[in-house]
Parts: C-alpha cells; sequence; structure tokens
C-alpha cells in the first residue's frame, strides 16, 4: 500500500491546541474541528494536523471513531510514510538500545510512542520478531512495517499477534487467531535474560510471549537473595513462566544459600513452561509448581500459617479502563494485604502493577492500605519500572505503565 500521497488535513480548535503544540503524541477528538470529510476518512489514514494559528504540527494516524483521534508519526507535514522511512525510524530505536546488538538479541525493539511509532509494540527472539498492533493507524501500515522490520533486523520470521483488547477501541478485531510470516519455530524458544535460559511460547503465551520489561527487577529479586538466611524460602505469586521465582533461585545459587521457591500460576501451560525453564536451569528440584488462583492460593497459605523470606506477586492488569479504577486498586490492597501476612519479619514483599491507568502514588497507597491492614510495617526500598528497552515518550505518562515496588517487612 502506498502512504505517499497529500494529506488531509486536521484543524484543531482555538484554546484547545496547547497540549498539542507542546509535544504531547495524541490528539484527542475534542480538540479537533471534525468535518464531514474527516469523519468519512477511513480508519488509520494518514493526516496533517494543524494548530488553530495554522501552523501544520506534523503528520499523524487519524481515527475517526476514536477517542484518541490523532497519534503522531512525524513532526513534519504530509510526511511520506513508506518502507524507507519505517526502516529509518527503526534504525533510531535500536541506536535507543546500545546492550542489543541488531543480530540475534532479546528485547523489546518497538516500543509504540517511546520510539515514536505509536500504536506498535515488537519484541524480539533471536531471528524471531513478534509484533502487536493496538491501533487502526498501524494495521494501515502493517504490510510496509513488516518489511521495514525484517530489512532492518534480519530477522527470518515475523509473528502478528492481535490478541491485545486494546485493539477494540480502535475497531479492529480481538483474535488468537495470529499472522505468521516466514521461518518460526511450532514450538517454545529459549529466551536469555541475565545468563539464565527461559521456555517461552511466543504463539500461546501471554502478550507476546515474555516480559522483557522485568528484566531488571527480576537481577533484583535475585540480589536481594544474598540477604537471606543460608537456607530460606521465596514465593512467586502470578508467575507466568518463572521469571522472578527462577531469577531468586539463581540469586540464592550464586550467593551460596539454599532456596525453596514455589511458583503460584492460574494457567497449567505457564507453569509447564516454568518447569521446563527450571529444568534448562538445574533447578527444578529445588522449585514447587502451582496451578491455582492466586487469591485463593495465597488464602490457603496465610491460613495454614505458610511464612516466606520473599514474596513476588506480579498480576495482570486490575485496571483496564479508568472506569474501574477504584474497583481496580482494591484489587491491588487485596494482593498486597494476602501476600504481606506471608512473609517472615525481616523479610522482603515486591508488588507490581502494568495498570498505565494508576499512577505511580495510586499504586504505592493501595499497596501501603494493604500491607497495613495485614497487621504490618515496615519500609519501601526500591521503585522499579520497565528496563531500558522500554523508553517512556516525555510526554506521555502513559508509557511508564510498569511499577514495581519492594518493601522489607518488620
Amino acid at each position: 500500500m502506498s502512504h505517499t500521497t497529500a494529506h488531509d488535513t486536521v484543524h484543531l480548535l482555538p484554546k484547545r491546541d496547547g497540549r498539542a503544540r507542546a509535544g504531547h503524541p495524541w490528539v484527542f477528538s475534542n480538540e479537533i474541528q471534525m468535518t464531514n470529510t474527516l469523519k468519512s476518512l477511513p480508519a488509520g489514514s494518514l493526516v496533517t494536523v494543524v494548530d488553530s494559528r495554522g501552523e501544520a504540527l506534523g503528520t499523524y494516524t487519524f481515527n475517526p471513531g476514536t477517542l484518541i483521534a490523532c497519534r503522531k508519526l512525524s513532526g513534519k507535514a504530509n510526511a511520506q510514510i513508506d518502507v524507507a522511512w519505517l526502516e529509518e525510524r527503526i534504525r533510531h530505536a535500536l541506536k535507543r538500545r546500545p546492550a542489543l546488538p541488531p543480530i540475534r538479541e532479546y528485547g523489546r525493539l518497538i516500543h509504540s510512542e517511546g520510539d515514536d511509532l505509536p500504536g506498535l509494540i515488537v519484541d524480539r527472539f533471536g531471528d524471531v520478531l513478534v509484533g502487536q498492533i493496538s491501533t487502526a493507524g498501524m494495521e494501515s501500515l502493517k504490510d510496509e512495517l513488516e518489511a521495514a522490520l525484517v530489512s532492518v533486523t534480519g530477522c527470518k520470521g515475523m509473528i502478528w499477534r492481535r490478541d491485545t483488547a486494546a485493539r477494540s477501541l480502535e475497531g479492529l478485531p480481538v483474535t488468537e487467531e495470529m499472522d505468521i510470516a516466514g521461518d518460526v519455530p511450532d514450538a517454545p524458544v529459549v529466551v536469555f535474560e541475565n545468563g539464565l535460559e527461559f521456555v517461552a511460547d511466543l504463539t500461546g503465551g501471554q502478550k507476546t510471549g515474555w516480559f522483557y520489561d522485568q528484566r531488571a527487577n527480576h537481577a533484583f529479586a535475585a540480589s536481594q537473595m544474598a540477604l537471606l538466611p543460608d537456607t530460606a524460602d521465596v514465593l512467586d505469586v502470578y508467575s507466568h513462566i518463572g521469571g522472578f521465582g527462577l531469577a531468586m533461585v539463581d540469586g540464592a545459587r550464586q550467593a551460596g544459600k539454599s532456596v525453596r521457591a514455589t511458583l503460584v500460576d492460574a494457567s497449567a501451560h505457564a507453569m509447564e513452561l516454568a518447569r521446563e525453564s527450571a529444568t534448562r536451569q538445574g533447578v527444578a528440584e529445588a522449585c514447587d509448581f502451582v496451578v491455582g488462583n492466586a487469591f485463593d492460593v495465597m488464602e490457603e497459605m496465610g491460613a495454614a500459617n505458610r511464612r516466606f523470606h520473599a514474596v513476588v506477586c506480579d498480576p495482570p492488569a486490575f485496571i483496564k479502563s479508568a472506569k474501574v479504577m477504584a474497583e481496580g486498586l482494591k484489587g491491588y490492597e487485596k494482593v498486597a494485604r494476602l501476600s504481606a501476612a506471608l512473609v517472615r519479619g525481616g523479610g522482603y514483599l515486591t508488588l507490581c502493577s502494568c495498570s498505565h491507568h494508576a499512577s505511580l502514588e495510586d499504586f504505592k497507597t493501595a499497596c501501603v492500605r494493604g500491607i497495613r491492614r495485614a497487621g504490618r510495617s515496615g519500609r519501601l526500598i526500591r521503585v522499579g519500572g520497565a528496563d531500558f528497552d522500554h523508553p517512556q515518550h516525555l510526554m506521555l505518562a502513559e508509557n511508564a505503565y510498569l511499577k514495581t515496588l519492594s518493601f522489607q517487612l518488620d
């Protein structure tokens, strides 16, 4: 598809163009002069946005049926968005990741607005790329994106997953079906992180198959093991395929400690992958794998007086929209309350949220309330976020979606 013709123009309303002029990458539907011509444009069309003084702010993708009507691609009006342009944008993304050379690496290659490609997530697994598109604008560029990604990275295969719920907001289908191009393995693959090997399912696992955003937080959890007694118990709830739990086991091993890890997840498939990962690492005998609802398992452990020297809880996003903010924060409070009750005196508790609708302060308040409701006191020792390959747009707080709080409890 060609995207080289002159674009339609979106005019911003007087007194409502300040945010876009200041550099925010989104324009909301109530900030534009919505004409019948604009209403008839196909979702995902390229437009030039002009402020109320007639100055062009750049080239954006446009969707007439969404709250976020325009998403910025370029500061140039009528920019030619083609494979060559996308290749250059991807090369810039690689330059932001000096620890990820372009060949056979493992990490996030494209992080939506953080890499000036709104609505696009691409993770790399050696020679395979896994992409998620959440906007009509990126969907309209999908063929060009695939060509540019393969050209720049030299990867041999591409998986496009279409199961992210955000697609529904843009009128895009949400489905377990995916588009696969090139040489893609039909079995789980090995992911390398912090010197460890994990087994991930790129087509049947959560998100893209692995959570690269937690890399630095996994490493910190591992480093805490040096502070534990020579024999200790740790708990990883919402474990997925064992990122935190197996990192803690390795950290204990490196520190000459003996640790027993309990990993909990509602997905039997995830727990099987965690077991395979533990086997690859030679630590399966040090792990217990529990399939069950996190709340139920933690309540049962509390009733049985189970206690751990370190507990990590990394739940899925409880707050899918601003409408359920209060309910979601209560969910995080409950996680904090149940997990804090399982921590031994002097032990460590790490709580995570990937809900971008909740601010860091909102999340921290909910966690502290839960800890106090468990009858515990302590101190916050670390605030973490997504690792370096998840850059944040300076004007878009939503890019900083991941929040990780580590506490030591009395």
